[in-house]
């Protein structure tokens, strides 16, 4: 096998240009340059032939293919030098100089070095050696529809455990809003909350140990267990209660605050003297008039209409004037009468309307004339004395 021919020195020009005229040497130019940047490239692998095709080759054309047209047709030298200024590309002329291994024979490739140097020559910027810009293959697209779907799960994961964590929030807080409850229920509920003490409260002509007494079948009851209805079968055996409430006081103690009636007067009858509160009702019955307490002698009954206008003009009477009183007497709502003690003295009322205005003005004309035995202030802005 041959080994290929050597490059031929390069060819010099013998119409030089007179010694005065400014004129550069094309030798000198860019097509000189590309030539020696592609044999530095290449390190003379460019045009490299074997076997036959060597012998067959001319050592002017391996010249012709490296500088473009020979000596022979010097015009067509300057017309080719010139063409590399006339707008054109270096590549259109020389093929691989844009960094691409085109017209490049078989097995050889452009280095990242002579890439830069090419690139620095045609006044352009270096492409990255490290990112060559090469089609997409099915193995890019597979890599990044598995990086997708990789970031996909992750996002899924992440709102996920978001999710998990916001629901399992909720039911811890829910868990022990419910624990509570149940927890205050169950300790209510239970014998820690039961009944130990239980204390009346508003008691003055009832005996506080008996209403007691009365009430101990709620001892060993849970507090919110207390049936109020049981409390009430208790004490309507006090007829002196008017009304009651209870109040629990944790963890033992059970109040009884009770509203006493207030008795107006006693109504003789064949057994007795029973004492009478405004609305009617007996609270007490003794052989002797009770000490305090006027005789009510009123027609039609204890649930008359006359009766209900003397119990409102006793309960309006101040105490030192309702401690004087003796009998009270009313056949209509409209005629009530008082009867006072010491010295004996008749006050007529007249009706119950304006009960404390009446009693006012009695006491005002009481102290203005105190000997006289008749009041009238059934008209309390004439009241007449006699």
């Amino acid at each position: 096998m041959r080994r290929p021919t050597p490059l031929p020195p390069p060819v010099r020009r013998t119409d030089a240009p007179a010694a005065d005229a400014t004129f550069e040497d094309p030798r000198e130019s860019e097509p000189r340059g590309v030539a020696a940047d592609l044999r530095a490239r290449f390190g003379g692998a460019w045009g490299r032939v074997t076997g036959d095709e060597a012998a067959d080759r001319d050592p002017e054309s391996d010249v012709a293919s490296d500088l473009g047209p020979g000596p022979s047709d010097p015009n067509g030298l300057d017309a080719g030098r010139a063409g590399f200024g006339a707008g054109r590309a270096p590549e259109a002329e020389w093929p691989g100089l844009d960094g691409s291994d085109a017209g490049l024979p078989t097995g050889e490739t452009a280095s990242a070095g002579a890439t830069a140097a090419d690139a620095e020559a045609a006044g352009t910027e270096a492409p990255d050696a490290e990112t060559p810009d090469r089609p997409l293959t099915a193995r890019d697209v597979w890599a990044a529809a598995r990086a997708r779907r990789k970031a996909l799960r992750a996002e899924v994961r992440r709102f996920t455990v978001r999710q998990r964590r916001r629901r399992m929030a909720w039911l811890i807080g829910i868990g022990a809003v419910v624990l509570t409850v149940l927890g205050t229920v169950a300790a209510a509920y239970s014998p820690l909350f039961a009944v130990r003490d239980i204390e009346v409260v508003g008691t003055s002509m009832l005996d506080q140990a008996q209403v007691t007494e009365a009430l101990e079948g709620q001892l060993g009851t849970p507090l919110p267990l207390v049936d109020s209805s049981e409390v009430k079968a208790a004490l309507v055996a006090f007829p002196l209660v008017e009304s009651y409430t209870l109040e629990a006081r944790p963890p033992h103690s059970l109040v009884v605050r009770i509203v006493e009636r207030t008795p107006i007067g006693t109504v003789e009858s064949a057994s007795g003297f029973t004492l009478m509160d405004a609305a009617g009702v007996a609270l007490a019955t003794t052989e002797d008039r009770p000490d305090g307490y006027p005789v009510l002698n009123v027609s039609g009954g204890v649930h008359s209409k006359a009766f209900a206008a003397a119990g409102a003009v006793f309960r309006s009477l101040p105490d030192d004037l309702a401690k004087r009183v003796t009998k009270v007497s009313a056949t209509t709502p409209n005629d009530v009468t008082l009867t006072l003690s010491d010295p004996k003295t008749t006050v007529v009322w007249g009706t119950s309307d304006d009960a404390a205005y009446k009693a006012v003005v009695l006491e005002a004309a009481m102290k203005a004339a105190p000997d006289r035995s008749r009041y009238d202030v059934s008209a309390p802005n004439a009241v007449v004395t006699r």
